[in-house]
């Protein structure tokens, strides 16, 4: 997957090489060492040609965009992973409808965010820490479910997609 990446974003430099121009010794007839003549400041050296570049695009295919709407959706969901998980514990006592608990778990997402950006000064601290709360609550549901008969990530999908009531 990587090496696809990098034959994609590949750049192919022409690598011919530039012709040598050779040094000439001037030798004085007096057999005198030739004195180096230094170059006056003020004149500027012509620029460098620059090789010509061939950059080579390649199509992508359906399997990129499948791939980049996943990522998509599977970061949203993550981003609002603690209003899901509180919509989830709310599901256990009442029945809510999928409509209600991505209302509910977006809107309580947001809120718990807000809560960390008041708290914690700066945007990219806060959000960093919101991120930390993303991650523990997804490792603690994970090791329930690992650990018990409980599925939860099957009853939260099920949830969202209007499967349990």
């Amino acid at each position: 997957m990587a090496e696809e990446n990098k034959i994609q974003d590949a750049e192919i430099i022409s690598t011919t090489p530039a012709p040598a121009v050779p040094e000439v010794e001037v030798i004085n007839a007096s057999g005198e060492e030739p004195k180096k003549e230094e170059k006056p400041a003020d004149q500027k050296e012509p620029p460098k040609e620059t090789q010509p570049q061939v950059v080579v695009k390649k199509d992508r295919g359906i399997s990129f965009f499948v791939g980049f709407i996943l990522l998509t959706v599977l970061s949203i969901v993550f981003f609002f992973i603690p209003g899901i998980t509180l919509v989830y514990l709310v599901s256990l006592v009442a029945a809510i409808s999928a409509p209600v608990a991505w209302m509910f778990g977006a809107l309580l997402s947001v809120i718990i965010w807000l809560l960390f950006k008041l708290k914690i000064k700066g945007f990219k601290k806060s959000f960093f820490w919101y991120i930390g709360l993303c991650v523990i609550l997804t490792f603690i549901l994970t090791v329930i479910t690992v650990a018990t008969s409980v599925k939860i990530w099957g009853t939260i999908f099920a949830l969202l997609c209007g499967g349990s009531n």
